[in-house]
């Protein structure tokens, strides 16, 4: 399964499942990540960290960690 951490800018993804657990996978969900959300890849930073996405209308920025935790398709 694809991650957001291998995302590409300029594409348009679905979220298939949060892995982690406890704290960390509340708050990525806080954030407005849940299954089923669309997430446009806006920039990811020439080391891959962070990735600049746009969820719900707004811009976030992940860490690479982080990212790696969001499956897609």
């Amino acid at each position: 399964m694809q991650t957001l951490k291998t995302a590409k800018p300029g594409e348009t993804f679905r979220v298939v499942k949060i892995n982690g657990a406890g704290a960390l996978k509340h708050r990525i969900m806080e954030m407005g990540i849940t299954n089923g959300v669309e997430l446009y890849v806006r920039k990811v930073a020439p080391l891959g960290d962070p990735v600049e996405i746009t969820v719900r209308g707004y811009e976030l920025s992940l860490r690479k960690a982080d990212a790696e935790l969001i499956e897609i398709a």
